[in-house]
């Protein structure tokens, strides 16, 4: 069976977490705080982040392919206006390498369609709350990389803080309007629960996984996720956050769908 290398990004995180856990004196001197976590993992910090994600799936259920998917996110913090009396919070996510097993066997890599959601934050007690509406562009380099088709819909974002804990809920829906019409139409949902609870010296246990409901189809997969991270303030007071989380799917329907996924990443919140 051909088999996709654990992803450099992975080992380069793994070593990461290793190297932290450690004690080594750079770990230790830059260690970040709580307050440091919880700003890096807050979905709704208001400044600018960028994020590296890899989800790495070597079982797939009725399937003895794997796949893997690269992205890189970025968040840009924009002000309340005159002609906008809120701030907002807009956020894009390209799949730079996808990757997807081929009918005729091995595998091959490309880029995949960008999602893009432009949150309003509104003022609440006691939690955040944003809601926005969100665009899928077929930016796919292959049609094996993404759908086709031009999708819009809406995205909830709630979060609530605390020193010792992060948590947190991420809704989006989306549905095709648009697109090549050879191709299957689009209705999903998708939720992610988070929970991210700080320990000391800058470690945190996480739980992220993204639940995902094929409305189209009637089909869907829950994992649960848990992982580790690290959080290091840099001297020029950003925010370097590594992390890995194993994720495990206990509900399913449908074929083909994650069975167990590797999913690591690092983001950096800038100051």
């Amino acid at each position: 069976m051909n088999t996709i290398n654990v992803p450099t990004l992975v080992k380069a995180v793994i070593s990461g977490l290793l190297l932290a856990a450690s004690g080594s004196q750079w770990a230790c001197a830059a260690s970040g705080s709580a307050e440091d976590a919880n700003k890096s993992n807050n979905p709704l910090n208001f400044g600018y982040t960028l994020n590296v994600q890899d989800y790495y799936t070597p079982s797939i259920y009725n399937s003895d392919k794997q796949t893997n998917d690269l992205l890189l996110r970025a968040a840009i913090p924009i002000p309340s206006n005159d002609l906008i009396g809120v701030p907002q919070l807009m956020r894009a996510t390209m799949p730079v390498a996808v990757t997807r097993p081929q009918m005729e066997g091995g595998y091959s890599t490309g880029i995949g369609d960008i999602n893009v959601f432009d949150i309003f934050l509104l003022k609440t007690k006691g939690v955040q709350l944003g809601v926005g509406p969100l665009v899928s562009a077929p930016t796919a380099s292959d049609h094996a990389f993404g759908t086709g088709k031009w999708q819009a819909g809406l995205a909830a974002v709630v979060v609530k803080l605390d020193p010792r804990y992060i948590a947190a809920g991420l809704l989006q829906w989306q549905q095709s309007f648009a697109g090549d019409s050879e191709r299957a139409d689009m209705n999903t949902v998708t939720f992610q629960p988070a929970l991210m609870y700080n320990l000391p010296k800058g470690f945190y246990l996480r739980s992220t996984a993204t639940w995902t409901f094929d409305v189209e189809k009637g089909e869907y997969y829950i994992p649960v996720g848990l992982g580790m991270g690290k959080v290091i303030k840099a001297n020029s007071g950003d925010v370097f956050n590594f992390y890995l989380e194993p994720q495990f799917t206990l509900f399913h329907d449908g074929e083909q769908k994650p069975q167990f996924t590797l999913y690591g990443g690092f983001n950096i919140t800038f100051k």
